[in-house]
């Protein structure tokens, strides 16, 4: 009989912890996107062969890898007159977290405002610059303000 303890469990990740690490992956392939150019669909290959992903919300990981370059655009469009700097002056890590905060407000509405500012602030404390958490907290609030309008009145009793 052996002396070693038993192996630990392999602890099942919650939903929020597999959306959480999904968000996490997408800002990395989108960083990557950004700064080379590559298409997505080869990003997405990749980032499924280089990553353990086995805890990881998988369709919400392609629906932000996927749904942030096609609407990148309008995306921008959407936050950039809350910017206090050029959209070309953004750092890179900031613009991604941005795009994916701003695809989360105006395309999955079924996610409470709330979440999505401080999950986009978390990915901006883990990759960002150290103050850009509270950029694009104060961007994120403004853009929510606009874009989920009826939520956040309905919240205030309004």
């Amino acid at each position: 009989m052996s002396d070693s303890p038993a192996p630990k469990k392999q602890k099942k990740a919650s939903h929020t912890e597999m959306r959480r690490a999904a968000r996490s992956f997408a800002l990395q392939a989108l960083y990557q996107w950004q700064m080379s150019g590559n298409a997505i669909n080869d990003i997405e290959l990749q980032f499924r062969m280089d990553n353990d992903m086995s805890g990881t919300d998988l369709p919400l990981f392609s629906e932000l890898l996927h749904g942030v370059p096609s609407n990148a655009s309008d995306l921008d469009k959407s936050f950039e007159p809350f910017l206090d700097r050029s959209l070309d002056d953004l750092d890179p890590i900031e613009r991604a977290v941005l795009r994916i905060g701003s695809f989360e407000l105006i395309h999955r509405i079924v996610v409470p405002y709330k979440v999505v500012i401080n999950e986009s602030v978390e990915l901006a404390k883990i990759f960002g610059a150290t103050e850009s958490h509270k950029y694009v907290n104060g961007i994120l609030d403004k853009l929510a303000a606009r874009v989920r309008m009826t939520e956040i009145n309905a919240k205030r009793g309004k």
